[in-house]
């Protein structure tokens, strides 16, 4: 029961997994229960489209900014400490978005949302590969992406309930009681761990220039303003040089890097969740203005999501561990793209069933086969002791990803001011919208086929968490 050392079916295996579930799936499961609420907000806060693109993108920027260095004091101070303090500051800034009298507040209180969401998102994924037996590793994993995507993919059936019964504000409010069950829970049942090797000053100005790159690009892209834009592109020329210079004691040590297939894994991360997260932004609002659907039944559309990732993300994950995760995750990548493609019909006279549901459950099956595996590899292709490090940059890759699609892509496909209130100029743009994600998920499929060549999860592989001293070509 030592940690490194505990087994996913002793009680402590299930507390641990238990916490880990509810505390990112907090994070996640607020990153699409608002997207249902952003109409009604929008009228409620007199917001345009930038006001809803920043009610998205203040909490995805200060969390892809942040959550590296929160990976990092994790691994420095115990990952449960900071996992605890990252649940309670979400919990206090949720309680602020829910009480903000203007769009302008709601924006601020999400950017601190997205500081606690920094703290305890690296530190969930981080608490597994650290307490977890190695051979039980994939299967928690798999079990933890499940139910984190089933808590991403219920948000918006819960914030339409919530909309249409109590109203928007209880979109936010919802976390103060989750989040009580998880310090809870977490207080007792979860051991701590660190990395007794961590030494030497934190890189500060890293992350202060990771978030500023992230801010000047987002903002440029939301406004369509060049020198903001110019200056978040030096920004983050400026981060990647400070790093390499202060490798290996970096916010983002270069040698976490020296698998290929990490390297590879993370391409394919940013370019998927790019492509996910413009499509939860714009499809509960598609069919609430264009298809005329209540909140409530709009927010159903991801139930399909919801049922396939519970049953079969970790068995996903398991028959990733024996054949590798090259197939299943070309595989589930494609469906994911052609998922897209059908749900680009959707518009004024949709069926709910044939024209939402369908795609919706296609787009379930490929997440069911491609999450589990993926997570799996990036922590399988780095060093263990940088778990907090390789899951912190994996997520800021996938963050980074959908935040800045989600700047980019509405105003390139005409939705800007306050197209969210004209249900034409919204479906033209919506459709052209899903065009582009299928081809971003075409690309990510392409990629992990190409660069994915051996089974990295296999139990026989010499050292996985091992440092690779010369990669081979399939690394």
């Amino acid at each position: 029961m030592d940690n490194g050392h505990i087994r996913l079916s002793s009680a402590t295996g299930r507390w641990v997994l238990a916490t880990t579930v509810l505390g990112s799936g907090m994070a996640l499961l607020d990153g699409t229960v608002v997207n249902v609420a952003l109409p009604a907000l929008g009228d409620a806060l007199k917001a345009d489209m930038a006001g809803l693109q920043w009610t998205i993108n203040a909490y995805t920027l200060t969390l892809a900014g942040l959550i590296l260095l929160g990976g990092s004091l994790g691994d420095r101070y115990g990952r449960r400490k900071v996992f605890l303090i990252g649940v309670i500051w979400f919990a206090i800034a949720s309680a602020l978005c829910g009480l903000a009298p203007n769009v302008e507040t709601l924006i601020a209180a999400r950017a601190l949302q997205g500081v606690g969401g920094a703290l305890l998102t690296p530190g969930s994924l981080a608490i597994i590969q650290a307490s977890f037996a190695r051979d039980d590793r994939p299967r928690a994993i798999g079990a933890w992406s499940g139910l984190g995507g089933v808590a991403a993919a219920i948000g918006p059936l819960l914030g339409g309930w919530l909309v249409e019964t109590v109203g928007w504000r209880w979109v936010f409010l919802i976390n103060l009681p989750l989040a009580a069950l998880v310090v809870a829970i977490a207080v007792r049942h979860v051991p701590e761990s660190m990395d007794t090797e961590a030494t030497g000053r934190f890189d500060v100005l890293g992350a202060v220039l990771a978030a500023l790159a992230l801010a000047g690009i987002t903002y440029g892209l939301i406004d369509l303003q060049m020198i903001p834009l110019a200056a978040g592109v030096l920004l983050g020329v400026a981060f990647v040089w400070l790093e390499i210079r202060r490798s290996p004691n970096a916010l983002v040590p270069v040698g976490v890097f020296a698998s290929k297939v990490f390297t590879a894994i993370n391409v394919v991360t940013f370019v998927m969740y790019a492509a996910m997260s413009v499509v939860f932004f714009l499809l509960v609002v598609q069919l609430q203005v264009s298809a005329g659907f209540s909140p409530k039944l709009a927010g159903s559309a991801m139930i399909p999501v919801t049922i396939l990732m519970l049953l079969l993300s970790s068995r996903a994950g398991e028959l990733a561990k024996r054949i590798g995760p090259r197939i299943p995750m070309t595989t589930g990548i494609l469906v994911c793209a052609g998922a897209l493609l059908l749900m680009s019909r959707i518009g004024p006279g949709s069926d709910y069933l044939v024209d939402v549901l369908l795609p919706a459950a296609l787009f379930g099956l490929g997440l069911s086969s491609a999450v589990a595996p993926l997570t799996a590899t990036v922590l399988a292709t780095a060093e263990e002791r940088y778990a907090g490090v390789a899951s912190g940059v994996n997520n800021a890759v996938a963050r980074t990803g959908g935040l800045l699609a989600v700047a980019a892509i509405p105003p390139l496909v005409g939705l800007t001011g306050v197209a969210f209130k004209d249900p034409a100029v919204f479906t033209s743009g919506f459709h052209a919208t899903m065009l582009i994600s299928a081809v971003m998920m075409a690309v990510a499929a392409l990629i992990t086929f190409l660069t994915i060549r051996e089974n990295v999860l296999a139990e026989s592989r010499p050292c996985m968490s091992c440092p690779v001293e010369a990669p081979q070509l399939s690394e």
